[in-house]
């Protein structure tokens, strides 16, 4: 059986000692009501929800599944019941605007509550989790009579939202999107083809679901420049947003996957479906985006809730399973072999697990204020300059976060050994449930191309620049040089990050150029291009959490085991894992000709 316990101290410390998000939150008025007493008392009440009612139903969900029955989806037993107590709690109105039915708080907010139930039901968190990129989506490009139909529903919980972007003749390649739309003359579009892939596209916790669907009108340019965004209810409504008669929309199917077997995958057709234009003709993909970068943040977040609770578990049973002798000699005398955890290499597996979570944690907490700024911008000028930055760290949050939430889980597994292959204790699940954000929002491989093409090379190195000397600065503000008083301490973190980031500088010129005399260079090297930048990335949070560690330490807090902690973990992370950075090195710079050399018709294995 599977256990969690919210991180509530470690959450804490991020908010605010690391990240000073009080501080942050008085520079945005509209934040003024997120007190330190307010945030404590969500964090708690929400912990105790994920705990008590989504915990439960994360094994059980994913054993019963989702159930098909001519078009119609149930979702596994207790999934509605405690979809109702989020409604009733206010979870999903949580953080959205107050003009809305919204309460108005900080959308970083709504990343911890997002985090915590995550963590206990990833199945069950898809679910709402869905309808806040239709919500943004919404927002940002919606007409006010949208809004004003839409928003309130979804705000409140009693609708549903999704994207339906894939189709089955195409994924990341958008541009071959075949979805049809006609015009009727009143407002109103026809929209027909078949999406799949759809996450929560069909279930009964609602009586409505709000689908973002991409489509091409007639005469359209080929191609992406020519793909709309129409917003398509399952059940048509009025003005008024009372629901009248289906639309033309069914399920075809649930897919059979590998994990996340309580979240609904559905193959929706859509027959003349009714549905209303969003944005503007031929823009639908740039509108869209609004819509896949909180989808990628959201996905990050996942490869950190299966490391989380991968490693709460994995710790309870190396503190419990017995088996051999330390090598250093008896540890417990009295039984008849040693608990687990004494063994290094148990010891390191639980390091590494210990480290991601809490890492990505942190990188995620650092992004979520970014979006908060996106949020609360006065001018289009503030907009812009947080969203290049959001633009910058989303492809290394989503790809890295999520590869290495897969390797946590991974560990769990290789701890519990046999017991891990399992099902009875979960860990099996876990890693079944992880697999799947790797791919979510584009896989590790398209993120890798994001990153290096587009957000470096194309642009010309201008967000990565911003993000490296903010890296520099914080190393030069706490070395030698500075009045830190916890500066000799602070230099086994300060001078590997800052020889690390001036090696990913370098590398990312070097690479510049030889991308000039061959293309292929980008692709060879993108994906491990991506993960020496994440791998930097996490180093500037643990070294950021190590230097607030030392300054709580300095004082008379209480709890300062938790604090040592910290900066054990951060001393694991740069001697045991920021060196990983040497071997991608190596194989980001080297020739692409030995992956392309090949011919075709000598890959074959016959």
């Amino acid at each position: 059986m599977l256990s969690y316990k919210a991180p509530i101290t470690d959450i804490k410390f991020l908010l605010e000692d690391v990240f000073k998000y009080y501080d942050h939150y008085q520079k945005h008025p509209e934040f003024a009501e997120a007190t330190p007493d307010l945030v404590d008392a969500i964090v708690s009440e929400c912990a105790k929800f994920c705990e008590n009612e989504l915990l439960p139903l994360n094994q059980s969900g994913d054993k019963e599944g989702c159930t098909f029955d001519n078009g119609k989806v149930t979702t596994p037993k207790g999934f509605k019941e405690a979809y109702q107590q989020y409604v009733d709690g206010g979870w999903q109105s949580l953080s959205h605007p107050i003009e809305h039915g919204g309460q108005g708080l900080p959308p970083s907010l709504g990343m911890v509550k997002s985090e915590m139930m995550g963590t206990a039901n990833w199945s069950w968190a898809m679910y709402p989790g869905l309808s806040h990129g239709a919500m943004n989506t919404i927002q940002v490009h919606g007409t006010d009579e949208q809004k004003e139909l839409y928003l309130t529903r979804l705000t409140e919980g009693t609708w549903t939202g999704t994207m339906c972007l894939t189709e089955p003749q195409c994924g990341t390649d958008l541009g071959q999107v075949k979805t049809k739309a006609e015009d009727n003359g009143d407002g109103t579009y026809n929209i027909s083809g078949t999406k799949i892939f759809i996450s929560a596209g069909e279930h009964d916790l609602t009586d409505n679901i709000i689908h973002i669907v991409l489509a091409r009108l007639p005469g359209a340019p080929k191609g992406t420049r020519g793909i709309s965004l129409f917003i398509v209810p399952k059940m048509q409504v009025d003005q008024q947003g009372t629901i009248g008669a289906a639309n033309g929309v069914t399920c075809g199917s649930l897919e059979e996957k590998m994990g996340i077997k309580a979240s609904a995958t559905a193959v929706l057709n859509f027959d003349n479906a009714k549905g209303v234009l969003i944005g503007p003709e031929n823009k639908g993909l740039e509108c869209m985006f609004t819509f896949m970068n909180t989808a990628r943040v959201g996905t990050a977040l996942q490869g950190v809730c299966a490391a989380e609770l991968a490693y709460q578990n994995s710790l309870i049973y190396a503190k419990e399973r017995l088996s051999m002798r330390s090598l250093t000699g008896k540890k417990q005398p009295d039984k008849i072999a040693d608990p687990i955890i004494v063994h290094p290499d148990v010891r390191k597996m639980l390091m590494t697990q210990k480290a991601i979570s809490e890492g990505g944690r942190a990188m995620i907490y650092y992004t979520a204020k970014i979006v908060d700024d996106i949020e609360m911008a006065k001018t289009e000028k503030e907009r812009k300059k947080a969203d290049y930055r959001l633009g910058f760290i989303t492809p290394i949050l989503k790809a890295f976060l999520t590869e290495l939430g897969s390797e946590s889980a991974n560990h769990g597994m290789q701890i519990f050994g046999g017991h891990g292959y399992i099902k009875e204790w979960g860990m099996e699940q876990i890693v079944r449930d992880a697999r799947i954000a790797t791919l979510y929002e584009g896989t590790t491989g398209i993120q890798s191309l994001d990153l290096l093409a587009r957000k470096i090379l194309l642009n010309r190195g201008k967000s990565f620049k911003q993000f490296a000397v903010e890296i520099l600065n914080f190393c030069k503000d706490n070395s030698m040089v500075s009045s830190n008083p916890h500066k000799a301490a602070m230099n086994r973190f300060i001078w590997p990050l800052s020889k690390a980031t001036a090696n990913w500088q370098q590398y990312t010129l070097r690479l510049a150029f030889k991308a000039k005399k061959d293309r292929d260079i980008i692709g060879a090297a993108s994906v491990d291009y991506l993960m020496y930048s994440g791998y930097v990335t996490m180093a500037y949070f643990w070294a950021q959490m190590a230097q607030a560690a030392y300054e709580k330490l300095a004082t008379d807090v209480e709890n300062r085991d938790f604090y040592r902690a910290k900066i054990k973990t951060a001393e694991f992370y740069f001697e045991r894992m920021l060196p990983r950075t040497k071997s991608l090195a190596v194989t980001m710079m080297a020739d692409p000709k030995t992956l392309m050399q090949l011919d075709e018709d000598l890959l074959s294995f016959v």
